[in-house]
């Protein structure tokens, strides 16, 4: 990328209420940050539109067996691949949804060099996780213009899945590959280039958007419970008893009982506990209704 077409890109430019950083006092610092990340939000708000489409495609992808891969690099690859594995304890996924860092696992900790410039990469990355037209595939580059993210962006749409892009900058490179183009910009970074800062922070809000809403529309919520909930540990457990204690009202006792009869499943168990059927049923109900616990207890 040359250095003119550098230039365009917000997210090189540079901050001019930041120009002396290295004078200024770290209660000065810090305000100025504050201020800067209070753009953020109002980025994300304007690209509701285009990240709707999104939800809606992820939702599609979802319920006729796909997945919602994430992939980029750096930041933008580790942001994705935090929220795929928050996914599995929040919602009780187990294949649907992937998150894929250039350069492999191994890139998390420590940077892979001249992985996000390889797009081939990309390709052989969504190959080796067998890439369906029923997935979504959600490449994320906060620049706009990762070579990674394109190749796997260019892959998806050649075999018939859904591409959607995720840059913080308008009329990005990767958005030219996608089908649905989520771009932000929030201004230039405080610490010129450093992407991690309020372009990761957009990247953030998206992503939880994403995965959010398209499992709500998927039936893993009851209300605003968490009630496909997997639980991991200890708290979770805990956790679990609780959303079925506000999910039926009923006592600790009986949340607790109805859990482990459930299979320590609260889903199931807030079935059980509104209709005063059995397991098998509960399950046969929530199957006939596509996992949604509204339309099971009706």
């Amino acid at each position: 990328m040359s250095e003119v077409k550098l230039n365009h890109l917000t997210t090189e430019r540079r901050n001019e209420k930041t120009m002396n950083l290295d004078t200024l006092s770290t209660h000065e610092l810090l305000e100025i940050m504050n201020e800067e990340d209070h753009k953020v939000p109002e980025a994300v708000r304007e690209a509701i539109p285009e990240i709707e489409k999104a939800v809606q495609a992820i939702i599609k992808a979802l319920r006729s067996g796909g997945r919602l891969i994430y992939m980029g690099a750096g930041t933008s690859g580790r942001l994705g691949v935090i929220d795929s594995a928050e996914c599995m304890p929040t919602f009780g996924t187990t294949y649907e949804v992937v998150g894929l860092l250039a350069g492999g696992p191994g890139a998390f900790l420590t940077a892979v060099e001249g992985a996000e410039d390889d797009a081939e990469l990309g390709k052989q990355d969504l190959v080796d996780q067998k890439l369906t037209e029923k997935d979504v595939v959600c490449g994320i580059a906060a620049s706009g213009r990762t070579p990674y993210v394109i190749g796997g962006l260019d892959y998806a749409r050649s075999i018939g899945a859904t591409a959607v892009s995720v840059a913080c900058n308008k009329n990005s490179e990767v958005g030219k590959h996608a089908d649905v183009a989520i771009e932000v910009d929030a201004g230039p970074e405080v610490l010129t280039g450093s992407t991690r800062l309020k372009s990761g922070t957009c990247q953030k809000l998206i992503l939880n958007m994403l995965s959010t809403a398209s499992m709500v529309g998927y039936g893993k919520v009851y209300g605003n419970l968490m009630v496909d909930v997997k639980a991991t540990n200890l708290k979770l457990v805990e956790r679990s008893k609780r959303i079925i204690m506000m999910a039926t009202d009923c006592d600790y006792e009986t949340a607790a009982k109805m859990y482990e009869v459930s299979g320590n499943y609260p889903k199931v168990a807030i079935v059980m506990i509104l209709t005063g059927c059995t397991k098998e049923e509960a399950e046969e109900r929530l199957n006939n209704n596509e996992g949604f616990v509204r339309q099971a207890i009706k």
